[in-house]
């Protein structure tokens, strides 16, 4: 009998993320000076700093190498961000070797065939849904959202809330 990816969800403690296709929606908007211009949703932002808040290891490996990409994951709190990476196995074995990381623990959300090897060595591989069919093939969880449009708030939040730490009164906080 299969786990559904749910009952997989009490264990993550770490959460791992590409960025192009993912944390945005994998177009970039060449600038006039070479740069490369991308979009980020704010509600995955916005996850992202609670789980950071909540304990969470949340970790960035990818394969773009874009400052402002670096910048606004380290203003989240981020503090494992990786960019550049074209062999993504060898950051993963950072990761797990810096934390003591057990498979069953961690989820990676990819959406192309870079992060193909390390997802299939995670205990939840995600993917948005517009995934390369290769990514969705091996995915535990496909998102009902696309890369870039809230994929990420997607799992983080179904994650949070099953741990008891989505905090559902948030209008007291903020009255």
């Amino acid at each position: 009998m299969e786990i559904s990816y749910k009952q997989l969800l009490p264990n993550i403690n770490t959460l791992i993320f590409d960025v192009d296709g993912v944390l945005t929606n994998g177009i970039v908007t060449i600038m006039p000076d070479g740069e490369l211009v991308r979009h980020m949703s704010i509600k995955d932002g916005y996850a992202l700093k609670t789980a950071v808040d909540q304990g969470f290891n949340i970790c960035i490996i990818s394969g773009g190498n874009n400052e402002g990409v670096r910048t606004r994951l380290a203003n989240l709190g981020i503090k494992d961000i990786y960019l550049g990476a074209h062999d993504k196995i060898k950051q993963y074995q950072e990761l797990v070797h810096k934390y003591q990381l057990q498979p069953e623990n961690v989820l990676y959300m990819g959406d192309d065939i870079p992060d193909f090897p390390v997802m299939k060595l995670v205990g939840l591989p995600c993917c948005p849904n517009d995934a390369v069919q290769e990514i969705q093939s091996i995915s535990k969880y496909i998102s009902y959202k696309k890369g870039g449009e809230g994929c990420v708030r997607d799992i983080i939040e179904q994650i949070l809330r099953v741990q008891g730490k989505w905090d559902n009164n948030f209008n007291a906080k903020y009255d």
